[in-house]
Protein backbone atom coordinates (compact mmCIF):
# COMPACT_ATOMS: atom_id res chain seq x y z
CA UNK A 1 0.00 0.00 0.00
CA UNK A 2 0.86 3.67 -0.52
CA UNK A 3 0.52 6.19 1.82
CA UNK A 4 -2.12 9.05 1.22
CA UNK A 5 -1.53 12.06 3.46
CA UNK A 6 -5.45 14.07 2.91
CA UNK A 7 -4.84 17.83 3.57
CA UNK A 8 -7.62 20.09 3.31
CA UNK A 9 -9.21 22.78 5.96
CA UNK A 10 -13.06 21.91 5.23
CA UNK A 11 -14.06 18.74 8.25
CA UNK A 12 -16.70 17.75 5.95
CA UNK A 13 -13.85 17.59 2.74
CA UNK A 14 -11.10 15.69 4.01
CA UNK A 15 -13.55 12.95 5.84
CA UNK A 16 -15.52 12.59 2.53
CA UNK A 17 -12.19 12.26 0.56
CA UNK A 18 -11.48 9.55 3.47
CA UNK A 19 -14.19 7.79 4.26
CA UNK A 20 -16.46 7.78 1.15
CA UNK A 21 -13.54 6.53 -1.98
CA UNK A 22 -12.37 3.18 -1.73
CA UNK A 23 -8.51 3.64 -1.46
CA UNK A 24 -7.54 0.48 -0.19
CA UNK A 25 -8.70 -1.11 -3.78
CA UNK A 26 -6.42 1.99 -5.45
CA UNK A 27 -3.64 0.23 -3.57
CA UNK A 28 -3.42 3.73 -1.54
CA UNK A 29 -3.36 4.37 2.37
CA UNK A 30 -5.32 7.07 4.38
CA UNK A 31 -2.28 7.90 6.98
CA UNK A 32 -3.17 11.76 8.05
CA UNK A 33 -6.21 14.15 7.59
CA UNK A 34 -4.18 17.19 7.52
CA UNK A 35 -6.17 20.87 8.64
CA UNK A 36 -3.55 22.81 7.28
CA UNK A 37 0.16 22.79 5.56
CA UNK A 38 1.69 23.26 8.45
CA UNK A 39 0.52 19.93 9.46
CA UNK A 40 1.17 18.39 6.47
CA UNK A 41 5.11 19.49 5.64
CA UNK A 42 4.87 18.68 9.53
CA UNK A 43 4.06 14.93 9.13
CA UNK A 44 6.10 14.79 5.49
CA UNK A 45 9.07 15.41 7.97
CA UNK A 46 9.12 12.64 10.29
CA UNK A 47 7.25 9.78 8.40
CA UNK A 48 6.49 7.83 5.20
CA UNK A 49 4.30 9.81 2.91
CA UNK A 50 4.24 8.60 -1.07
CA UNK A 51 1.44 10.95 -2.21
CA UNK A 52 -0.15 14.39 -0.52
CA UNK A 53 -3.67 15.14 -2.15
CA UNK A 54 -3.87 18.72 -0.87
CA UNK A 55 -6.55 21.76 -0.79
CA UNK A 56 -4.61 24.97 -2.10
CA UNK A 57 -6.27 27.36 -0.30
CA UNK A 58 -5.44 26.98 3.36
CA UNK A 59 -4.78 28.53 6.13
CA UNK A 60 -1.07 29.03 7.77
CA UNK A 61 0.54 27.98 4.52
CA UNK A 62 -1.73 27.31 1.04
CA UNK A 63 -1.07 24.55 -1.07
CA UNK A 64 1.07 25.98 -3.18
CA UNK A 65 3.48 27.15 -0.01
CA UNK A 66 3.40 22.98 0.95
CA UNK A 67 4.08 22.26 -2.77
CA UNK A 68 7.04 25.07 -3.21
CA UNK A 69 8.56 23.57 0.38
CA UNK A 70 8.49 20.25 -0.77
CA UNK A 71 9.85 20.88 -4.01
CA UNK A 72 13.12 23.18 -1.92
CA UNK A 73 13.55 20.21 -0.18
CA UNK A 74 13.56 17.54 -2.90
CA UNK A 75 11.26 15.27 -1.25
CA UNK A 76 9.47 12.46 -3.14
CA UNK A 77 6.02 13.05 -2.21
CA UNK A 78 3.79 13.61 -5.35
CA UNK A 79 1.13 16.50 -4.61
CA UNK A 80 -2.17 16.32 -6.44
CA UNK A 81 -3.99 19.88 -5.81
CA UNK A 82 -7.93 20.04 -5.23
CA UNK A 83 -9.20 23.47 -6.62
CA UNK A 84 -12.05 25.41 -7.22
CA UNK A 85 -12.63 26.76 -10.37
CA UNK A 86 -11.59 29.97 -9.66
CA UNK A 87 -8.04 28.57 -8.41
CA UNK A 88 -7.45 27.21 -11.93
CA UNK A 89 -4.44 29.57 -13.39
CA UNK A 90 -3.11 30.03 -9.52
CA UNK A 91 -3.11 25.57 -10.09
CA UNK A 92 -1.03 25.79 -12.74
CA UNK A 93 1.82 28.01 -11.83
CA UNK A 94 2.35 25.51 -8.87
CA UNK A 95 3.31 22.84 -11.81
CA UNK A 96 6.77 24.47 -11.75
CA UNK A 97 6.73 22.78 -8.23
CA UNK A 98 6.58 19.41 -9.95
CA UNK A 99 2.62 19.12 -9.33
CA UNK A 100 1.43 15.75 -10.46
CA UNK A 101 -1.97 17.25 -11.37
CA UNK A 102 -5.18 18.72 -9.92
CA UNK A 103 -8.60 18.16 -9.38
CA UNK A 104 -11.58 20.29 -9.49
CA UNK A 105 -13.88 20.68 -6.58
CA UNK A 106 -16.53 19.15 -6.25
CA UNK A 107 -14.50 15.50 -6.73
CA UNK A 108 -16.02 13.25 -9.37
CA UNK A 109 -15.55 9.34 -8.14
CA UNK A 110 -13.91 8.60 -12.46
CA UNK A 111 -11.81 11.54 -11.89
CA UNK A 112 -9.63 9.92 -8.66
CA UNK A 113 -10.09 7.24 -9.77
CA UNK A 114 -7.76 7.12 -13.09
CA UNK A 115 -5.84 9.70 -11.73
CA UNK A 116 -4.84 7.46 -8.11
CA UNK A 117 -4.02 4.65 -10.60
CA UNK A 118 -2.44 6.61 -12.80
CA UNK A 119 -0.36 8.07 -9.81
CA UNK A 120 -0.19 4.20 -8.29
CA UNK A 121 1.78 2.97 -11.66
CA UNK A 122 4.25 5.31 -11.44
CA UNK A 123 5.10 4.82 -8.31
CA UNK A 124 5.02 1.44 -8.81
CA UNK A 125 7.54 2.00 -11.62
CA UNK A 126 9.70 3.93 -9.87
CA UNK A 127 10.26 1.07 -7.03
CA UNK A 128 10.65 -1.37 -9.45
CA UNK A 129 13.16 0.81 -10.78
CA UNK A 130 15.16 1.34 -7.22
CA UNK A 131 14.92 -2.39 -6.51
CA UNK A 132 17.09 -2.91 -10.04
CA UNK A 133 20.11 -0.56 -9.05
CA UNK A 134 19.19 -1.65 -5.38
CA UNK A 135 19.73 -5.69 -6.52
CA UNK A 136 23.19 -4.75 -8.32
CA UNK A 137 24.80 -2.99 -5.66
CA UNK A 138 23.65 -5.52 -3.11
CA UNK A 139 25.34 -7.99 -5.63
CA UNK A 140 28.53 -6.36 -5.97
CA UNK A 141 28.88 -5.75 -2.37
CA UNK A 142 28.30 -9.18 -1.79
CA UNK A 143 30.68 -10.73 -3.95
CA UNK A 144 33.45 -8.51 -2.86
CA UNK A 145 33.40 -9.52 0.61
CA UNK A 146 33.18 -13.67 -0.91
CA UNK A 147 36.33 -13.07 -2.69
CA UNK A 148 37.50 -11.60 -0.12
CA UNK A 149 36.72 -14.47 2.19
CA UNK A 150 37.94 -16.82 -0.78
CA UNK A 151 41.82 -15.42 -0.80
CA UNK A 152 42.35 -14.77 2.62
CA UNK A 153 40.84 -17.46 4.29
CA UNK A 154 43.17 -17.90 7.17
CA UNK A 155 42.81 -15.11 8.42
CA UNK A 156 39.38 -13.14 7.40
CA UNK A 157 37.82 -11.01 9.60
CA UNK A 158 34.32 -9.18 9.38
CA UNK A 159 35.93 -5.68 10.63
CA UNK A 160 38.63 -6.38 6.94
CA UNK A 161 35.74 -7.35 5.19
CA UNK A 162 33.72 -4.15 5.87
CA UNK A 163 36.69 -1.70 5.22
CA UNK A 164 36.66 -3.31 1.49
CA UNK A 165 32.68 -2.06 1.02
CA UNK A 166 32.72 0.78 2.74
CA UNK A 167 30.39 -0.27 5.59
CA UNK A 168 30.34 -0.75 9.89
CA UNK A 169 31.23 -4.50 10.45
CA UNK A 170 27.27 -4.54 12.24
CA UNK A 171 25.74 -3.35 9.22
CA UNK A 172 28.01 -5.79 7.09
CA UNK A 173 26.73 -8.31 9.43
CA UNK A 174 23.27 -7.52 8.88
CA UNK A 175 24.08 -6.89 5.71
CA UNK A 176 25.18 -10.49 4.37
CA UNK A 177 22.73 -12.16 6.40
CA UNK A 178 19.89 -10.37 4.93
CA UNK A 179 20.87 -11.07 1.29
CA UNK A 180 22.36 -14.43 1.70
CA UNK A 181 20.51 -16.18 4.41
CA UNK A 182 23.64 -16.82 5.89
CA UNK A 183 25.91 -15.48 9.26
CA UNK A 184 29.14 -13.77 7.87
CA UNK A 185 31.21 -16.18 10.30
CA UNK A 186 29.20 -19.12 9.03
CA UNK A 187 30.47 -18.51 5.61
CA UNK A 188 34.13 -18.02 6.49
CA UNK A 189 33.70 -20.96 8.40
CA UNK A 190 32.23 -23.33 5.34
CA UNK A 191 35.54 -21.74 3.43
CA UNK A 192 37.94 -23.03 5.91
CA UNK A 193 36.17 -26.35 6.26
CA UNK A 194 35.74 -26.87 2.23
CA UNK A 195 39.72 -25.80 2.03
CA UNK A 196 40.61 -28.30 4.60
CA UNK A 197 38.80 -30.92 2.73
CA UNK A 198 40.78 -30.28 -0.27
CA UNK A 199 43.95 -30.33 1.94
CA UNK A 200 43.40 -33.08 3.12
CA UNK A 201 43.16 -35.45 -0.29
CA UNK A 202 46.88 -34.29 -0.78
CA UNK A 203 48.46 -36.81 1.53
CA UNK A 204 51.26 -34.82 2.40
CA UNK A 205 49.78 -32.52 4.72
CA UNK A 206 49.01 -33.62 8.20
CA UNK A 207 46.16 -32.89 10.52
CA UNK A 208 47.86 -30.50 12.88
CA UNK A 209 49.38 -28.40 9.32
CA UNK A 210 45.92 -27.86 7.78
CA UNK A 211 45.11 -26.72 10.81
CA UNK A 212 47.70 -24.10 10.53
CA UNK A 213 46.61 -23.55 7.21
CA UNK A 214 43.35 -22.42 7.39
CA UNK A 215 43.53 -20.11 11.13
CA UNK A 216 43.40 -22.72 13.48
CA UNK A 217 46.16 -22.24 16.17
CA UNK A 218 44.54 -25.21 18.25
CA UNK A 219 44.62 -28.59 15.93
CA UNK A 220 41.65 -30.02 18.57
CA UNK A 221 39.51 -27.41 17.82
CA UNK A 222 39.68 -27.76 14.07
CA UNK A 223 39.23 -31.58 14.19
CA UNK A 224 35.68 -31.01 16.82
CA UNK A 225 34.46 -28.24 14.09
CA UNK A 226 35.43 -30.41 11.08
CA UNK A 227 33.53 -33.29 12.57
CA UNK A 228 30.38 -31.45 13.09
CA UNK A 229 30.28 -29.68 9.51
CA UNK A 230 30.98 -33.26 7.79
CA UNK A 231 30.53 -35.31 10.35
CA UNK A 232 33.70 -37.44 10.30
CA UNK A 233 36.86 -36.75 11.41
CA UNK A 234 39.25 -35.13 9.26
CA UNK A 235 41.13 -38.95 9.39
CA UNK A 236 37.77 -40.56 8.67
CA UNK A 237 37.52 -37.93 6.05
CA UNK A 238 40.95 -38.74 4.12
CA UNK A 239 40.38 -42.66 4.63
CA UNK A 240 36.80 -42.51 2.81
CA UNK A 241 38.68 -41.12 -0.02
Amino acid sequence: MYKLLIADDEYEIRNGLSNYFPWGEVGFEVVLLAENGVQAIEYTENHEVDVLLCDIRMPLLTGIDVARELFLKKSPVKVIFLSGYKDFEFAQQALIYGVKNYIVKPTKYDELMNIFMNIREELNQERKKSAEPEGCVADKVIAVIKKYVLERYRDAALEEAAELVHMSPYYVSKYFKQKTGENFSDFVMSVKMEKAAQFLKEIDYKTYEISDMIGYSNPKNFTRTFKKYFGKSPREFRNAE
